[in-house]
């Protein structure tokens, strides 16, 4: 057990005997997401009084870092005072988000209880699309002039940089905040203090729009290892910044909703074991029904096949091999380039080089897969070799396709404005078990005489 599990019962045992002098002496000394997490699983009542015990600078620090259903309970229940207080010591993308996530009627509660400045900047930002920049900056930046020294940088930065999200890059602006350079903390240290602003900036700076996708975002934090990222408006002023703890956010965001998509599940947000029955359910039933759906088509080539399997019964338990080798291929390939396209890897414009390299690919699986197949049925079934080569043909035929299936069907989605990962595992392995079952019959319609 580790130092913290041990720590976390003596929290719970001054919890629930209600010492909160000694319980706050120690949540005090915490970091916020861990008192966060301690805070989650107490009774509401006394996740309630522990919270209230808090210092008010840690306690507007774990309130961000709580679930959105938390927070609720943490809202209906404190003095319009207490919430006040909160709010306004919330960084602005945080208050933003707690609008967001809360219910119109608490949503009203804070937006009344906030000052005119901070309901200001809270409503600016909810006009902007959901999952742009703008909707997951902050204004809690340092702003430079460029006519200032080292010296005249420091002094602000002390003046100002306490309450700001990151002081590590700052940002330079002209007369009419239009963003034109940049500055490290690192840069200002190495220079003299009568060095100008202007002359050790570096006026070469990514920037992103308020209305650019948040997915890029974070895309361009990975690629140029970015702390921060500035935010320009439409006329190239300053309006925000986003760091990189909210692009990481983003980042899970996305991986998460892929990864339910590519399961053939509608996303959510919300952690699994806080979802009811009904809504896991809901989630899930759409596809499963468009997946059974499509499988039917399955059902019908088999019917019309019906007399191959009246005069050679053993192609029959062929089926669930070929098919299952078909979707297994479809999916490598579909996979990749998903995970391609969404790190920009891979572009609609690159399709053929793409489908080119993928039927490469699919010469050497297919050969070796075939190879193996023929080598196995020849020992197992002497005197058909007809049928062996049927399968083997079979067998090199549908991982051709499914690779081509796999790389494109995503490229196509994309053409259309869709999201390739829709054309992941399940939706994939349905396509390719009908056309599996075609291309093998209609190769041993060919090579068998029924």
């Amino acid at each position: 057990m580790s130092d913290w599990e041990l720590e976390f019962d003596e929290l719970n045992e001054l919890a629930e005997k209600s010492q909160f002098k000694k319980l706050k002496a120690i949540l005090d000394e915490k970091n916020e997401m861990d008192v966060a997490e301690f805070i989650s699983q107490l009774p509401h009542e006394k996740a309630l009084a522990t919270f209230r015990i808090l210092q008010k600078d840690l306690a507007s620090d774990v309130f961000a870092c709580m679930e959105p259903d938390q927070q609720e309970e943490i809202v209906s229940s404190i003095s319009d005072t207490e919430l006040n207080l909160i709010i306004e010591d919330l960084a602005t993308d945080d208050a933003v988000d707690l609008v967001e996530e809360m219910p119109a009627n608490v949503a009203r509660r804070i937006l009344r209880l906030a000052t005119a400045q901070t309901r200001n900047q809270i409503n600016q930002y909810l006009k902007y699309p959901e999952n742009s920049a703008g909707s997951i900056m902050t204004s809690e930046y340092v702003a430079l002039r460029a006519a200032m020294n080292v010296q005249d940088a420091f002094q602000y930065i002390r003046q100002h940089g306490v309450d700001k999200e990151t002081i590590y890059t700052c940002y330079v602006i002209d007369e009419k905040r239009k963003l034109i350079g940049v500055i490290t903390l690192k840069d200002l240290l190495m220079n003299p203090y009568e060095a100008v602003i202007r002359d050790i900036m570096d006026d070469n700076v990514i920037q992103v729009t308020t209305t650019e996708d948040s997915e890029e975002v974070s895309q361009l934090f990975n690629r140029y290892d970015l702390l921060a990222l500035p935010v320009v408006d439409s006329e190239s002023r300053l309006v925000g910044i986003v760091t990189v703890d909210d692009a990481v956010d983003v980042m899970e965001q996305e991986a998460t909703e892929d990864i339910q998509k590519i399961a053939a599940i509608a996303p959510s947000e919300k952690p699994y074991l806080k979802m009811s029955v009904l809504t896991l359910a809901r989630n899930r039933i759409v596809w499963l029904l468009v997946l059974m759906v499509s499988s039917m088509f399955t059902g019908s080539i088999l019917e019309h096949y019906e007399a191959a399997f009246a005069s050679v019964p053993l192609l029959v338990t062929f089926i669930p091999m070929l098919t299952g080798t078909g979707g297994n291929a479809g999916s490598q390939a579909s996979t990749m380039i998903i995970r391609s396209m969404t790190l920009g890897e891979v572009e609609p414009r690159d399709a053929l080089r793409v489908l080119w390299k993928e039927f490469r690919v699919s010469l050497l699986c297919g050969s070796a897969l075939a190879l193996v197949n023929y080598i196995r049925l020849i020992i197992m079934y002497p005197g058909k070799e007809m049928i062996c080569l049927v399968v083997a043909l079979s067998v090199m035929g549908i991982v051709i396709m499914a690779k081509a299936l796999g790389c494109l069907l995503p490229i196509a989605a994309r053409c259309l404005h869709l999201d390739p990962t829709l054309m992941a595992s399940p939706l994939i392995s349905t396509i390719l078990d009908a056309a599996s079952l075609i291309l093998y019959f209609q190769i041993a319609s060919c090579l068998l005489t029924f």
